[in-house]
């Protein structure tokens, strides 16, 4: 038999831009081995695995290199096609059961509006290394249980970026979101995220950084509604809206691909 996998860009309306990420709709659940080699073929941050289930679908995320307990841009996707290949009504509600509890996506015209954990950071003490990596100096050093978040001095910096990536992925978290306030009022603040530790560089847009960079931001501005802009090489927008302790993310997707799995 073939598996379907489809290769869909999130946070962006047009094609090879955003971030892409594999979906995979499954029958039954997988062998965790073959989700995760599966991943590795497919070589895209993160592959979404959905099995239906009552209520939704259950949905599991594999970077290259590993698991990860949340994903935004792959949660997008997976959404993205179920409307799209009519397995839900424009109108349904996405359901998704994760690691990180139950997420959910409605379709909103061109945009799908996620909710998502807010995942505030707490101030910290720069770690050894982490400054070092980045080769620049820092406004403020947060973390929450998966990340650092590092305010650097402006966009500019944030842009012209270079960190030293093996130091980065020698820290003990999942990867590193540095930010600025954004210098184009069209946005409202800028972010670049990187994790070595789990197989990822750099990735283009990640939904999940988010969960962190809404609720900073939202305190620093004085805002519970922003726009905001993943300064990587292929971009992404998002907006971005505090819930209590939830927040909305919102992004477009594009469907760039269909392959069959021999």
């Amino acid at each position: 038999m073939t598996q379907t996998i489809y290769q869909v860009d999130s946070f962006t309306s047009q094609p090879f831009a955003g971030n892409p990420a594999g979906v995979c709709i499954l029958g039954s659940s997988a062998n965790e081995a073959w989700m995760q080699a599966v991943a590795r073929e497919m070589n895209l941050s993160e592959t979404a695995f959905l099995v239906p289930q009552m209520n939704g679908f259950n949905l599991r995320w594999f970077t290259p290199a590993a698991e990860v307990r949340l994903c935004g841009h792959a949660t997008l996707a997976s959404a993205h096609i179920l409307w799209k290949k009519g397995i839900l009504q424009k109108d349904e509600r996405a359901q998704f059961h994760t690691l990180s509890g139950l997420l959910t996506a409605d379709l909103c015209g061109d945009w799908i509006e996620m909710d998502f954990p807010a995942r505030p950071a707490e101030p910290v003490q720069p770690p050894m290394g982490l400054i070092e990596a980045l080769g620049t100096e820092a406004r403020f050093v947060g973390r929450n249980a998966d990340d650092y978040l590092v305010e650097l001095e402006n966009e500019d910096v944030i842009r012209n970026l270079k960190p030293d990536i093996t130091a980065l992925g020698k820290l003990k978290v999942r990867g590193t979101i540095v930010t600025a306030r954004s210098e184009n009022p069209q946005f409202d603040f800028v972010s670049r995220f990187f994790a070595p530790a789990v197989g990822v560089n750099e990735d283009p847009v990640t939904g999940s950084a988010h969960c962190c960079l809404t609720p900073y931001w939202a305190l620093k501005l004085g805002k519970k509604e922003m726009t905001a802009f993943q300064a990587s090489a292929r971009g992404g927008i998002l907006h971005v809206k505090m819930a209590g302790e939830r927040v909305r993310l919102s992004g477009q997707a594009v469907t760039v691909m269909t392959c069959e799995l021999e």
